[in-house]
């Protein structure tokens, strides 16, 4: 792999961007994310909670919907008739609660992805506020240098 000490670079490939930490570089000021991709604009986060909510929420619930009515007919198909019914009737049924399970654990957690997103902005805003209020003022005495020691 070719790179500095300590950069790894996800192809192989010498011309590909280097993957590493670099703590003494900010974000790129447009957003997109800095040298390693892992920051993102306050409108990127907006967009992406968007996205959540325009499309992929409504599309999961459409997809249970959908899910629903179609296991049902399997269920209906396969079920008693005359007293008697096929096993997958009852092992659809069993299959599909748990699924419906999965597909509300699903939707909790984009629910709570977007708030996530809408929030994060905020929080990191507060804690440079926070941050920014801690620290000592600038003194009039600071651009003196000490007195000689000794």
């Amino acid at each position: 792999m070719a790179g500095t000490a300590g950069e790894r670079h996800i192809t192989g490939n010498a011309a590909a961007q280097p993957v590493g930490m670099r703590l003494n570089q900010m974000a790129d000021p447009g957003g997109g994310g800095g040298p390693s991709g892992l920051t993102s604009s306050p409108t990127e986060k907006q967009a992406a909670a968007n996205a959540i909510e325009r499309d992929i929420e409504p599309d999961t619930r459409t997809a249970g919907a959908w899910t629903d009515h179609e296991t049902s007919a399997v269920v209906k198909a396969f079920g008693a008739k005359d007293g008697h019914g096929w096993l997958t009737s009852g092992a659809v049924q069993r299959a599909h609660k748990t699924w419906g399970e999965q597909v509300k654990d699903l939707m909790n957690l984009l629910s709570a992805d977007k708030g996530s997103l809408r929030a994060a902005n905020t929080t990191l805003q507060g804690t440079d506020v926070d941050v920014a209020a801690g620290v000592r003022r600038p003194s009039m005495l600071d651009q003196y240098s000490p007195p000689p020691q000794n």
